[in-house]
């Protein structure tokens, strides 16, 4: 799915998908430049990429090797276009073979943070940047020898060719991935190729995402009557709020209470939301419900499936109670809004070609006899952009700052088996932890903080005058800024040590409390 462009002079920058999980982030980096972007699958031919007339073209990362058998490839013609064309990672490899240039293993694959170096002062698509400057890799194959007519650009330990161009052609490729955030300066890199190499003038802004999209949702749902699952999470919400700005009343939010929340966020759901929006409320209280359901069970992807399943079956059940007022007035509720961010489709495996990381609830766990059609407003957004959907919305700061929370809440914090006893604990770490980074401001700088209750494992430890054998707590402050990528929150010491004597101290059954310095990639942000 893309979002069409707001007019006919708005021609798109492509971004060809190779299976990249950072395809999307290559979209949203272009928009952020104030030029409009679509994704399109590497499947299309040549032809049907330039029927799309496109100002640029950016050809994205990817899982594969472009030698490998089956491996996607590009045509060779594209680049005799006369469109300019950036290739990024796996995109700027299929470039260099389909030119004539050498791709191999080295021998050396560098993931993450790595150190660039330019070839004499930086230039071209890298002016702006230092001659030496940090970026985030991913890749073990690298471009050996660049195609004839390429002037190489950089260079690092494990790729003697880290980028090209050939500024006639306007042709130009990066190993790194400048869509990033790690990549310092990847947006100057962005930047350049879209105002230098291809042209271009910033003349579209995301603003143009509201009223797209409550065209959109008009055009799909009609007259008819829609319900939505408020969760909690900004999300939700502000799918919600952008649905009934689109439709009104037909629109009915159900909150199903799933016992999964952290502390105040139910009181918050039906208070805050509701006096922001006016919306109507039906509120289904299913704590035990999705306790008993969850008995037993402790495989993280079979937890993300019940709760998937439950909540849809209890939406079932507060559509019978709504069901009789929409036929009272000859209506029929026939589409369910879920706040289905890009990010969950990407991980889901609902990219072309994208490695399946997880399970979630909004994406791959729905069951296969769904009542509903659903409306995703959102599935094509990142966080930020959600969060400027709902501010332009007129929802207040506490609802579009509030932190990423997962769909099945506090059910993925607990590894192990979820309780009645281990959610009321975990609860209340959750909400010592909130409250201290509050207390110290920075939860701006924080993109998400993960309480975690290891309720699986037992350790020692020595409280007033005897020995005990309790649960420990994980902390995962993460720094992001879209959550395809993340790296672990430098919180200060003294903040750090509050949060840890505070939950042994006032949590009965916890004992110790641990710091995650795990970035993305390896490790997701959620534990499970």
């Amino acid at each position: 799915m893309t979002t069409p462009p707001p007019s006919p002079e708005h021609r798109p920058v492509l971004v060809v998908d190779y299976g990249a999980q950072y395809a999307q982030l290559i979209a949203r980096r272009v928009r952020e430049a104030d030029v409009y972007s679509e994704i399109v699958p590497s499947s299309l031919t040549t032809e049907q990429i330039l029927a799309k007339n496109p100002v640029a073209i950016i050809l994205s990362g990817g899982p594969a090797s472009v030698y490998a058998e089956g491996a996607p490839k590009v045509e060779a013609d594209l680049f005799e276009a006369g469109v300019p064309v950036l290739g990024i990672c796996y995109g700027f490899q299929a470039m260099a073979a389909a030119l004539g240039g050498t791709v191999a293993k080295t021998g050396l694959r560098e993931y993450g943070s790595t150190d660039v170096t330019s070839e004499g002062e930086a230039r071209s698509i890298l002016s702006g940047t230092p001659e030496s400057q940090n970026a985030w890799m991913s890749h073990g194959d690298s471009v050996q020898e660049a195609p004839a007519g390429f002037e190489v650009l950089a260079r690092t330990a494990g790729a003697p060719v880290a980028a090209f161009a050939h500024e006639e052609k306007s042709l130009y490729g990066v190993q790194w991935h400048p869509e990033v955030k790690h990549s310092r300066h990847g947006q100057q890199v962005l930047e350049n190729f879209l105002f230098d190499g291809a042209g271009l003038r910033p003349n579209w802004t995301t603003g143009n995402i509201l009223e797209e999209q409550v065209e959109r949702i008009r055009a799909q749902v009609g007259d008819a009557r829609v319900i939505c699952g408020l969760s909690g999470g900004v999300d939700s919400a502000v799918a919600a709020a952008l649905v009934q700005r689109a439709v009104g009343d037909q629109l009915t939010c159900v909150f199903v209470d799933h016992g999964l929340l952290r502390a105040g966020e139910a009181e918050q759901v039906e208070r805050d939301f509701v006096a922001a929006t006016g919306v109507k409320l039906y509120v289904a209280n299913e704590q035990e419900r999705f306790l008993k359901a969850l008995e037993g069970v402790s495989d993280p992807e079979t937890k993300r499936k019940i709760i998937g399943r439950e909540f849809i079956r209890a939406f079932e059940e507060a559509e019978r109670a709504i069901i009789a007022e929409a036929e009272a007035h000859g209506e029929k509720i026939r589409f369910l809004v879920q706040g289905t961010l890009y990010p969950d489709v990407v991980e889901s495996g609902g990219g072309e070609g994208a490695a399946n990381i997880k399970s979630h609830h909004n994406v791959g766990g729905l069951p296969e006899d769904l009542q509903f059609e659903l409306v995703e407003p959102l599935r094509t957004l990142f966080k930020d952009e959600v969060r400027a959907v709902g501010a332009q919305l007129g929802l207040p700061a506490e609802i579009v700052g509030r932190q990423p929370f997962p769909g099945p809440g506090l059910g993925i914090r607990i590894v192990g088996e979820v309780t009645h006893e281990r959610l009321e604990l975990l609860r209340k770490a959750d909400a010592i932890a909130r409250a201290e980074l509050t207390a110290a401001g920075l939860d701006n700088e924080v993109w998400q903080m993960p309480v975690v209750l290891l309720a699986d494992v037992r350790s020692v430890g020595v409280q007033g005058d005897g020995r005990t054998y309790g649960h420990p707590i994980v902390l995962r402050p993460v720094s992001s800024e879209d959550a395809m990528t993340a790296d672990w929150s430098r919180l200060p010491y003294d903040l750090l040590a509050r949060i840890s004597n505070r939950i042994t101290n006032e949590v009965e059954g916890v004992n110790r409390v641990v710091l995650d310095v795990t970035s993305k990639p390896p490790g997701t942000i959620e534990w499970e």
